[in-house]
């Protein structure tokens, strides 16, 4: 099986590109100065050898690793690692966040109530029809 990266597109989706240079490296890239040391003592526990750099692009500091491509799925599930360790929440207030848990909730059982209903509704029309049709 190909390499993912060999395929991706840099729309800004992810934060890793092939190399500028060297097709046989990864560039990771990380915009939070603790992100990249958090991600720097993952590599460095994982003994997987990389390449530091850093680069300024739109007047922000992008700290840049570059890894073997063989490592790749490895880095990926470190990337991760450290992404879910940093991420914050997408509704940050916990009363906004239930209280939506529970609209959701309520419109999706409102849903299934009205449902059964008009399939009761169907039931009765359809017995007085065929009752309408028995007594011709």
């Amino acid at each position: 099986m190909e390499n993912p990266v060999d395929h991706t597109v840099d729309l800004g989706l992810v934060n890793y590109v092939k190399h500028p240079e060297n097709p046989n490296y990864v560039v990771f890239r990380l915009a939070d100065e603790e992100r990249a040391n958090a991600f720097e003592e993952e590599l460095t526990s994982g003994k997987i050898w990389y390449e530091k750099g850093d680069e300024i692009k739109r007047s922000r500091k992008f700290v840049l690793f570059g890894v073997h491509k063989n490592d790749f799925n490895k880095v990926q599930q470190i990337n991760y690692m450290v992404e879910a360790r940093f991420k914050k929440p997408f509704i940050p207030f916990p009363i906004f966040r239930w209280a939506l848990i529970l609209f959701s909730v309520s419109v999706v059982v409102l849903a299934v109530l009205g449902y059964c209903e008009a399939q009761r509704k169907l039931e009765s029309y359809e017995s007085l029809i065929k009752g309408a049709v028995d007594q011709k």
